[in-house]
């Protein structure tokens, strides 16, 4: 029982990471944009909440908590929406090919983020020295009362608060966009922008404004490995990529819904870690487990095609720049 429940725990943890990054993107998708500089946007996400409580705690003589997590926060949003942006402004307005802008950006926030990293690691007196622990300690902060109620308690409140902060924006995307007028529009945006032009909507505001919030969304991601999952120091060895192209797949496998994308993270988690808890795996079998994940949004990618119900394909511009002239 006692394995269960860390296999669970840990499949929890691992998917709010991945959870972030498929909010975001999801939102992203919706209006048309396909941005697969996910994993980049999650760097820069981490890297500048790090960076904001390094600052913090290292310049005031008695850091006051909440300042330091509104800062960190902050931080991660709006440097990750400034990815978001310049994602943007490069295939919404110069109609850059989007997939070529993704990976730019994948790369370009991977390299900007283990620049920056590797200077806090030197001002720190050297690699794995960064401390902010109590930033990040109010990170992984529970709720005794709660986290103690037997297995439970173990099971549903031994987190800190951006795990149920991801459950709580995935809910809130999916609100938004079924439920009011803007995500109508939105939604109209990412189905047929020309259409949506011709009645009025600002296809240009609306992908703006989806693909950099989505983007600082996806921030959040970054910003939960650094502070809670490595405790509030920084990691080059390309993990925070790898979650993000997870993030990207999750987008797949919960058919571009948010809530469905709750459950598909903690199940990637789950699998991506089940090869722990089972003794006796060669090496070779345990890359085979990491690779369950990708198998699974494969196999639910032939599904779909398969049934070909309209509610679970993806917007019908995904990934083609609008041309105004062209309407």
């Amino acid at each position: 029982m006692t394995q269960v429940i860390s296999l669970i725990q840990a499949a929890i943890v691992f998917g709010t990471v991945i959870l972030f990054g498929a909010v975001g993107e999801i939102l992203a998708e919706k209006s048309g944009n396909l941005n697969l500089g996910v994993p980049g946007v999650m760097y820069l996400g981490g890297i500048a909440g790090l960076a904001a409580a390094f600052f913090y705690e290292g310049n005031t003589v008695n850091p006051i908590p909440i300042v330091s997590l509104i800062l960190t926060l902050a931080a991660a949003f709006l440097v990750a929406m400034l990815g978001g942006l310049i994602y943007s402004f490069l295939t919404i307005t110069l109609r850059a090919n989007q997939n070529v802008t993704g990976l730019t950006l994948t790369v370009f926030g991977g390299g900007v983020a283990n620049l920056f990293g590797g200077t806090l690691n030197k001002m720190a007196g050297g690699v794995g020295q960064i401390s902010v622990a109590m930033t990040s300690g109010a990170f992984r902060t529970t709720i005794p009362a709660l986290s103690g109620l037997g297995i439970v308690g173990q099971i549903l409140f031994s987190y800190g608060f951006m795990a149920y902060l991801a459950v709580i924006l995935a809910f809130l995307v999916s609100w938004v966009l079924n439920k009011t007028s803007v995500g109508l529009n939105l939604r109209a945006v990412g189905e047929n922008p020309a259409t949506a032009d011709a009645a009025g909507i600002s296809v240009t505001k609306y992908k703006y404004l989806a693909t950099c919030i989505g983007a600082g969304i996806s921030g959040f991601g970054g910003l939960y490995y650094t502070m809670d999952y490595i405790k509030g120091t920084w990691s080059t060895d390309g993990s925070i990529e790898k979650l993000g192209w997870l993030a990207v797949a999750l987008v797949i496998f919960a058919t571009w819904k948010p809530k469905r994308s709750i459950w598909g993270a903690y199940l990637f988690g789950a699998l991506f870690w089940l090869f722990f808890y089972i003794p006796g795996l060669t090496r070779s079998s345990q890359e085979i487990f990491k690779m369950l994940p990708y198998l699974v949004t494969l196999l639910v990618l032939v599904m779909v095609a398969l049934r070909k119900k309209r509610e679970d394909q993806p917007p019908h511009s995904l990934g083609v720049a609008y041309f105004r002239e062209e309407r």
